[in-house]
């Protein structure tokens, strides 16, 4: 068992513990809420979930406003119904619980409490528009998913709907509670893409092209704990040890990629998980086999070290290539253990160029540390979907 404790040592406070979520109301009331705005979808509203905190917020005296509209890939609107919805009930806090569609909607709608809307003022592509952050209310995330580590990072990522295009709108959370007893009655499906997403993050901003020591730390662990923790979770799903180590890989994953950042397999997702409306964690983690293969030759020793840490066996003298294969299969491997979706269950093989030719065009990958050509997308693509 992981001891509970609380990380102050990022800009976003963690409280990480079986359990820990029960103490929503008390620490929303040390940070001054007394009537917080709910962000929730209606999954985690039957699942029985959220009247487990809205109690504990009931017995701090918290009052508090629902908003169980959370859609997924949030959209513009909806961050903005929210917001709308928390300052005509003039709430002072934002507590987001879900996924992390629920966590990006709490944490936009936060910005729009308290900075004039609409949403877009504040995409970060947009650098002469920042938030007045010193104005706005605490929030405090809780994530029942293990993939997203957004309770980990200082941002949202929000789908405008006139382009279809995600940004990502800068919110660091007030505190995150991650408590691995919500995920236990994640579906098999479910645990499957999110972990996929934990995966890509680690061992993505391990294989940047800009990496750091101690981001290096952090991604090491998330792949180790999610080598010896994911197949155990799909052995036994009550498995609360198991359940705990994937959920502390998804928010060390977060904290990982801050920094290094993420290539090639969440630049792809970004575009084909829009065109054809794949759920994030299977968007990127499509093609996690063959970008791992793809950039074999530029960061071998990196490859391989996250290829053994998930089980595979890797000879002492391989070549670059021979690695890249070995890395390929072993992450195919865990994914048909785990029942990991396939690209064809989302897309038709005809529209292969079409997805190459957009994700090349907007996406340069300027963070892999192998260069892209338009070609290689299609190569990687190709790849995955013709993967067994």
């Amino acid at each position: 068992m992981f001891e509970p404790g609380i990380c102050l040592s990022t800009r976003n406070p963690i409280l990480f513990g079986r359990g820990v979520s029960a103490r929503a109301g008390a620490e929303l009331r040390r940070l001054g809420v007394t009537r917080a705005l709910v962000v929730c979808d209606k999954g985690v509203l039957s699942s029985g979930i959220s009247e487990r905190i809205l109690s504990s917020l009931a017995a701090s005296g918290i009052e508090h406003v629902l908003y169980d509209g959370v859609r997924p890939d949030p959209p513009d609107w909806s961050c903005e119904e929210a917001a709308e919805l928390g300052r005509r009930e003039g709430v002072n806090g934002v507590l987001a619980v879900g996924g992390g569609s629920s966590l990006d909607t709490g944490k936009a709608a936060r910005v729009l409490l308290t900075n004039p809307p609409p949403i877009s003022r504040y995409y970060l592509a947009h650098e002469d528009v920042v938030p007045d952050e010193a104005s706005m209310y605490p929030i405090v995330v809780i994530p029942t998913t293990a993939g997203t580590g957004s309770e980990a990072t200082p941002g949202g990522v929000i789908t405008d709907s006139a382009t279809n295009v995600k940004h990502n709108v800068p919110c660091a959370t007030t505190l995150g509670i991650v408590d691995p007893e919500l995920t236990l009655s994640l579906p098999p499906a479910v645990t499957a893409v999110t972990a996929a997403d934990a995966l890509c993050h680690a061992a993505e901003a391990y294989t940047s092209n800009k990496p750091n020591a101690i981001s290096d730390v952090l991604c090491e662990r998330a792949v180790g704990l999610i080598g010896k923790y994911l197949p155990r979770v799909f052995e036994s799903p009550g498995d609360i040890e198991a359940r705990e180590g994937l959920h502390l890989a998804a928010t060390l994953g977060g904290l990982g990629l801050m920094g290094p950042f993420c290539h090639i397999p969440h630049e792809i997702g970004l575009v084909i998980g829009m065109m054809f409306h794949m759920p994030h964690g299977a968007a990127c983690g499509m093609t996690l086999p063959e970008g791992l293969e793809f950039i074999a030759p530029a960061v071998p020793e990196r490859v391989v070290f996250i290829t053994k840490l998930l089980g595979g066996e890797v000879p002492e003298k391989a070549a670059p290539q021979e690695a890249g294969l070995i890395a390929r299969e072993t992450v195919s491997a865990l994914y048909r253990k785990i029942g990991f979706p396939k690209l064809s269950d989302f897309m038709p093989r005809d529209r292969l160029l079409e997805a190459a030719s957009r994700i090349a065009e907007p996406y340069p990958f300027i963070h892999s540390p192998r260069e892209l050509k338009p070609e290689d997308v299609v190569c990687i693509l190709e790849k995955a979907y013709d993967r067994k």
